[in-house]
This record gives structure tokens, C-alpha cells and sequence, in this order.
């Protein structure tokens, strides 16, 4: 798999994509990310990727110009599954689409920054925009961090047991079932029974309604969608 990201500010990207489960799934060859900076696509001398919004108003827009030949090239060298702009308007990011990008080939994330792009680049250029939830970032650096962390850990391998992926929250429409580790019993805090009987199914059945259980507390809302 490969991601390509376009961004402003590539220095934002490269901790949180160098670290952990995505840069173990890189050193494999399971997945390659490229971080491009758009300044390098600036035709002026000042290397220059916003200007004043026609219209008047606050706020500097991303131009044209630099994202459309950073998409360009790269759509010259290969086809693109997804050219996804992070945009707090976006289509809402789930686990089920993270699930659904996991299974494609290449994938250009466009970081939107200042008030947002030249709305031609949304109307011509991108297919699908998402949104990491009903706020306002600084950038769409942080969000285009989210969603590559959240694929690439669903790639087969990035994990060395591929099996936790599969019961994380979100995965049925449920939270994740409450978790313990050793002591057994810490200052008289106890470990459910259940989870130190060896009993198998019992202990899937148990987790099953703790799942049911603490979704219908914490986020009932999954349950009808």
C-alpha cells in the first residue's frame, strides 16, 4: 500500500508516522508513505501556497496552483484508489471506513490548512473528503495522522497479533470490552471470576456483554446506525 500526503507543514507528520505500529508496517514494506511539501510546488521565487480570498474576509486560502501540480505528478505516475481532502466537513471518519481505505493501493491525503483550498481543487480534483469529528484544527496535518494510523494498523502484519485489530472498538458497532492484567487482585481491586476460569466460551460470552453493555451506557447512538 502507499499514502501520499500533500501538506504545508510536512514537520507535523513525520513523529507521529515514525513511531510505533505505522513505522514497524514501513519497515516491512507493508505500506509506503511519502509526505510532499507544496511549497516545492510554488512557482514564485517565495515559494508562496496561499493568497487572500477573493470576496474579502479573514483568513488566507490554499491556491490553486501548488496543490493541482503536486496532484498532477503524482496521478502522472500511477493510479490513485482515493484522493482524500481532510476537511471538518468532510463525511464523518469511522472504523468502518477505515476498514474499507485499509483495501486499497494508493491513497493521496490532502492536508487542508489556513481557511481551507481554492474550492475548485474539492469541485475537480478530490473524491472523497473526511472529516475526524465536529471541530477545528489548526491544520489537517493531525487528521491526515489519524487516518493513515488508523489504516495502516488494519493492514495484514502491522500487528503482530492481527487478532486485536479484529476486537477493537468499533469493529461490530461496539466498545471494546473492559480489559485487566496481572496482579489478580490489586489493594482489593479483584479481576472478574470469569476471566481467570479458563473457561473459553464463557469468557467470549462475557465479553460479548460487556460490549453490548458498555455501548449502550456510553454510546448508544452505534447501536441504531
Amino acid at each position: 500500500m502507499r499514502i501520499d500526503i500533500l501538506t504545508v507543514l510536512p514537520e507535523l507528520l513525520f513523529s507521529p508516522l515514525n513511531y510505533s505500529i505505522v513505522k514497524r508496517a514501513r519497515d516491512k514494506g507493508l505500506v509506503e508513505i511519502n509526505i510532499f511539501n507544496l511549497h516545492d510546488f510554488a512557482k514564485d521565487k517565495y515559494k508562496s501556497v496561499d493568497d487572500y480570498a477573493f470576496g474579502g474576509g479573514a483568513g488566507m486560502v490554499m491556491m490553486i496552483e501548488p496543490v493541482y501540480r503536486a496532484i498532477e505528478k503524482l496521478k502522472s505516475e500511477r493510479k490513485y484508489d482515493e484522493i482524500i481532502y481532510t476537511s471538518p466537513d468532510g463525511e464523518r471518519f469511522t472504523q468502518k471506513l477505515a476498514n474499507e481505505l485499509s483495501l486499497r493501493e494508493n491513497l493521496i491525503i490532502l492536508a487542508g490548512h489556513y481557511k481551507g483550498i481554492d474550492h475548485r481543487i474539492r469541485e475537480n480534483l478530490i473524491t472523497r473528503e473526511i472529516s475526524i469529528g465536529d471541530y477545528v484544527l489548526s491544520g489537517g496535518e493531525i487528521p491526515a495522522a489519524v487516518i493513515t494510523d488508523a489504516i495502516v494498523r488494519l493492514i495484514p502484519g502491522a500487528m503482530s497479533d492481527e487478532q486485536s485489530a479484529l476486537s477493537d472498538s468499533f469493529q461490530d458497532d461496539l466498545l471494546a470490552p473492559p480489559v485487566y492484567t496481572r496482579p489478580a487482585d490489586f489493594m482489593g481491586w479483584k479481576v472478574p471470576d470469569v476471566l481467570l476460569s479458563g473457561n473459553a466460551a464463557e469468557i467470549d460470552k462475557w465479553r460479548h456483554e460487556q460490549s453490548v453493555e458498555r455501548t449502550r451506557k456510553l454510546r448508544p447512538g452505534l447501536m441504531n446506525e
